[in-house]
């Protein structure tokens, strides 16, 4: 009998040791070593799956570059339009997409539900979570038409691999990924070589079969994909499913393509029978509201090619129990600090003893510099008690001199606020250069000077 070898990895980042340590070197977080069961079998789990007789073992050589042959692969198209973008325009065949998000946030929903809209594809949905009357009753809660789609309750490899074998999916799907376990890995469900090594067979099934591979992976505490960090450089692309779960709308961001833009957005509404595609989310982050109200400013952001105008809100007020509080939510409050001390200094406006409260409306987190003037008309809009007309809206950068600075592919911001209704735009006027201004109905003021903007705002 084999001598059974264990060794010690880190449950943070997945770093290896031969004997337990308190402080990770890799990550520098402590108490985070245990110990798991590495002895394999004689069969090893690149051998774990087999479709066909393709799988046999065929060693690489290298090649010059110039001789390797490339064709463009014809992407999945999906129905939700929402995904196509975040994917850099469809699903691409041999892909591994990781999803993560919060419990409950409705992962499971999401890729039930595309599963169930791919009627021309075979899919496979594999649970580990969840009982096939439980998927049946989501299923009839969504209201999906008759398809393709093939429901697999189990949590061993090898198992799930005898069934790909037979079906022989176009699609499949992993829910969740650390609930699996490989019989070649002696360590319990969810631990960072089991993973590892499930998502190793999953990658090499992937790259070997062509068929793309979705996976919904849990999150930390701290908001970060669960297992070794590994996982998240062993996949194509990497999604994170945000909100708030007592709000109605979802936000699908991409954090890493291999196959498209590492910042792309895609927005959804969950209602009772399933996510509903957002296409115009501006209108959605901007409240309706019929009177006017000071210390609100529109500004003009991009996530990814996705122009989007967001409702800033500031609340400004006397410090009543001594040092001030600057509290932002959706923004960076270091920036904001930023901004506060750049209207104190260059503007003259004494907001050292005041409380700053500012806000991104619709649960966005938004990291555009182009935000800094809206950010600041709102501020100023509060402080002065005058509110900012309803019909203008903002898209520049702040700089620490005082100056309004040039932001790029302004051309899309200010079509997606003409689109919406807007008569009035406030922009750096170093965004004149090389821009056809003129082809605009939309009334464009171009500034330097951020005193020049308050004064064209509130005279």
């Amino acid at each position: 009998m084999a001598k059974i070898k264990t060794s010690y990895f880190c449950q943070n980042c997945g770093a290896q040791s031969a004997k337990w340590i308190g402080k990770c070197p890799a990550c520098g977080e402590w108490n985070t070593y245990v110990e798991e069961v590495v002895q394999r079998e004689e069969l090893t789990p690149t051998t774990a799956w087999k479709v066909g007789s393709s799988s046999a073992q065929v060693s690489s050589k290298p090649k010059p570059i110039a001789d390797i042959s490339y064709q463009e692969q014809q992407r999945i198209i999906t129905q939700d339009q929402e995904l196509n973008r975040v994917l850099g325009g469809g699903i691409v065949p041999g892909s591994m997409v990781l999803i993560g998000g919060e419990p409950g946030i409705g992962k499971s929903t999401l890729m039930l539900q595309i599963a169930l809209s791919l009627t021309s594809l075979r899919v496979l949905y594999v649970s580990g979570e969840e009982s096939e009357q439980q998927i049946k009753m989501r299923a009839e809660r969504l209201m999906a038409q008759t398809s393709d789609c093939f429901i697999l309750t189990e949590t061993g490899t090898q198992n799930i691999f005898k069934q790909i074998e037979q079906l022989r999916p176009q699609v499949l799907v992993i829910d969740s990924i650390q609930t699996l376990h490989s019989s070649f890995i002696e360590a319990g469900a969810g631990s960072v070589s089991q993973v590892r090594e499930c998502t190793a067979e999953l990658l090499k099934f992937a790259k070997e079969s062509g068929t793309p591979v979705f996976l919904i992976g849990h999150i930390t505490k701290d908001g970060n994909l669960a297992g070794p960090k590994i996982l998240e450089h062993m996949v194509d692309t990497v999604l994170q499913f945000e909100g708030d779960r007592h709000m109605t709308y979802r936000i699908l961001r991409t954090t890493k393509n291999r196959f498209g833009s590492t910042s792309e957005l895609g927005i959804y509404e969950m209602l009772g029978s399933g996510l509903r595609e957002v296409s115009n989310p501006s209108e959605i982050l901007i409240s309706q509201r019929e009177d006017s109200f000071s210390g609100i400013a529109i500004g003009g952001t991009l996530e990814g090619n996705r122009p989007l105008l967001i409702e800033v809100q500031s609340l400004v007020s006397p410090a009543t129990y001594g040092t001030p509080q600057r509290t932002s939510t959706g923004f960076d409050g270091k920036r904001l600090n930023m901004l506060l001390a750049v209207l104190e200094k260059r503007g003259g406006y004494r907001l050292g003893t005041q409380d700053v409260f500012l806000n991104i409306a619709g649960g966005l987190k938004v990291e555009d510099p182009a935000l800094d003037l809206a950010v600041c008309a709102s501020i100023l809009s509060s402080f002065e008690e005058m509110p900012i007309p309803s019909t203008a809206c903002f898209a520049a950068e702040v700089g620490l001199g005082g100056e309004v600075r040039a932001v790029n592919r302004v051309e899309n911001r200010i079509t997606e606020a003409e689109k919406l209704g807007f008569k009035d735009i406030y922009i750096s006027k170093y965004n004149k250069k090389g821009v056809d201004l003129s082809r605009f109905s939309i009334n464009i003021h171009a500034f330097g000077r951020l005193e020049e903007v308050f004064t064209s705002l509130f005279g």
